[in-house]
């Protein structure tokens, strides 16, 4: 068992049903699934900048990730639908706690000047998203090895129903929220 589920077990399940009056455990927020995405406009131009992204990103959660594709064709950008333009990975279960764990512990305090993440960025139903713009924070990743700062998107799916619960979940779950 990983140290988030542990903790979560330990823990976070009873105090939040202290906190907030739920009768069964069953009713108590936990992560459901993390996704990370990566969006790089410039692999219309270079496509092994995509191919460095995508060996990046397995490096970081330990999973392969997916191309995703353009949508719609645009002229200005030289953009034709259909051309691969990013990337993106779902974690669940054991992959997630452990990305999570790492993302909270280990990465963002190696982020210059941190001074914690925002609070205000959920989305009004438990969910919480994040930018990130350097891909280097990660200990995974070898310094000399990188070609281009690439920022990412992490977006943190809870089954919370409010954003004061989601809230609560994650800061008892580590995040660093700033004050």
């Amino acid at each position: 068992m990983t140290r988030l589920k542990e903790l979560y077990k330990e823990k976070v399940i009873s105090q939040m049903m202290k906190k907030f009056n739920y009768r069964n455990i069953m009713e108590v927020p936990r992560l459901e699934k993390i996704v990370l995405n990566m969006g790089l406009g410039e692999a219309v131009q270079n496509v092994k900048i995509l191919e460095s992204a995508q060996q990046e990103m397995a490096a970081i959660t330990g999973q392969k990730p997916v191309v995703t594709k353009a949508k719609k064709a645009i002229a200005n950008f030289k953009l034709r639908q259909g051309m691969p333009i990013g990337c993106k990975v779902t974690l669940r279960r054991d992959k997630m706690c452990e990305f999570y764990d790492r993302l909270v512990n280990l990465a963002l305090p190696r982020i210059r000047d941190f001074k914690g993440v925002s609070a205000k960025a959920f989305d009004g139903r438990g969910n919480y998203a994040l930018g990130i713009r350097e891909q280097i924070i990660f200990s995974e990743i070898d310094y000399d090895r990188i070609d281009k700062i690439k920022g990412m998107n992490i977006v943190i799916n809870t089954t919370a129903k409010t954003d004061e619960e989601a809230k609560a979940l994650l800061g008892q779950l580590g995040m660093p929220f700033e004050k």
